[in-house]
This record gives C-alpha cells, sequence and structure tokens, in this order.
C-alpha cells in the first residue's frame, strides 16, 4: 500500500456498533438501512473534522458579545454517491451536510474489464474551490472508485479537495488505490484483509444493493 494514502478507521463505538449491524446476516432490510445511514453520518463527522472551511464570527448572546465559528458556506461542496449503495450512505451523511450539492455517479462493469459509467450527474465544470465527498458502498477490487476517481480527475478534482466515505475496504483494493491515488484520503469502518474467489470482501458486510432493497430475502432469492 503506498504510505501517502491515508485510511482512517475512527475508533468511535458507535461507528463499530452500525457496522457489527451490517455485518450481522440477520439485520432486517430496513435496519440494516438505518446502519448504512448512521454510519454514514459518523464517518462523514469524523471526515469533516480537519476539512470542512469555516470562519470565526462575533454573536450577540442574550448576555453579551462573544466569538463563535460557523461552516463557511460560501466554499461549495458537492457529494458523489455511487449508485445504489453509495446512496445508502448519503442519507445519513446529509443531515451533516444538509447544504451540499448531490451528484449520483453508477457505474458498472462493461464486460471487457473495464468499468462502464451508465449514469453520472457530475455538472461539467466543478468550481476551484469545490471539496467533493465520495460516498462508496464499499472498495473491494477498488475499480469502481477509481473509475470516478478519474473522472473527477479529468475535471480538475483531485488530491486533498477529495474524501471517500465506505463502509468496509480491502487491504487488496486499497493497495490498488494507493498506487493511483497516493494523496486520497479515505473514512471506513473497517479494513478486511481479503477478497474470495469473486472479488467479495471477506468478512465484509455481504451484498450492500441488495440488502439495502431487500432483495436478498428468502422471497426472492431461491
Amino acid at each position: 500500500m503506498s504510505k501517502a494514502l491515508r485510511v482512517v478507521v475512527p475508533p468511535h463505538p458507535l461507528i463499530g456498533h452500525w457496522l457489527t449491524l451490517l455485518r450481522d446476516h440477520q439485520t432486517p432490510s430496513a435496519l440494516f438501512a438505518t446502519a448504512m445511514g448512521e454510519l454514514g453520518r459518523w464517518l462523514t463527522y469524523e471526515a469533516l473534522r480537519d476539512w470542512i472551511p469555516y470562519q470565526r464570527v462575533s454573536v450577540e448572546t442574550p448576555m453579551a458579545r462573544t466569538e463563535g465559528t460557523v461552516v463557511d458556506a460560501s466554499v461549495p461542496l458537492l457529494a458523489v454517491p455511487m449508485l445504489s449503495g453509495g446512496l445508502g450512505l448519503w442519507e445519513g451523511a446529509r443531515t451533516v451536510l444538509p447544504h451540499a450539492a448531490l451528484a449520483p455517479v453508477a457505474l458498472q462493469p462493461d464486460g471487457h474489464g473495464g468499468i462502464h459509467c451508465g449514469f453520472s450527474a457530475l455538472p461539467e465544470a466543478i468550481p476551484e474551490r469545490a471539496g467533493v465527498l465520495v460516498f462508496a458502498p464499499q472498495v473491494a477490487s477498488a475499480a469502481r472508485l477509481i473509475h470516478l476517481l478519474e473522472l473527477l480527475e479529468a475535471n480538475g478534482v483531485q488530491g486533498l479537495r477529495v474524501r471517500v466515505i465506505t463502509t468496509v475496504a480491502a487491504s487488496p483494493g486499497l493497495k490498488q488505490l494507493g498506487e493511483r491515488f497516493g494523496d486520497l484520503t479515505l473514512y471506513t469502518g473497517c479494513i478486511d484483509a481479503e477478497l474470495d474467489g469473486e472479488g467479495r470482501i471477506l468478512p465484509g458486510v455481504g451484498d450492500t444493493e441488495g440488502r439495502l432493497c431487500g432483495l436478498n430475502g428468502s422471497a426472492f432469492v431461491g
């Protein structure tokens, strides 16, 4: 793994709690969606700690004048959830970033070893000062995430302007990510060591899209 790639696993018990619910195969779809949202909220909170722009202001309390800190709304923020699982993380993150613009992107394998962009709401031009938060449901091989980051790079967005939020990241995917984007910062609930023969994270959280939509139940799997 590139030494420059910064991977942060916040040691917060609530992050561990919601991740454990995501891992449990018995967690029902509605609770799984809640856990995704809560994990997105807490990881976004941690990711913004030293990244979100702010300014000092003077305010009048009922008793006296004092100074405070407010988010600098003049610096635009763009949230980019990877469809459809990334929307689960964004549902929680939006409570932390109510003023952020939203640009979902759908990426799928093209059948020839590459990645196909089926849908993109990315604007044609992203302001130079804008920060971008990417919400990836999980990072296994990192192929889809790398493709998205390359789309952003082509739009002039890279390095410290980008942060990634994901439920679980696998070591092989992080290695690939670090080799291509060494100056990236990624926040995750956990780092898992390996992938299985089909490229799925072990132990992982399973199929996030299917579990969010309730498609893994016995009525739809057989």
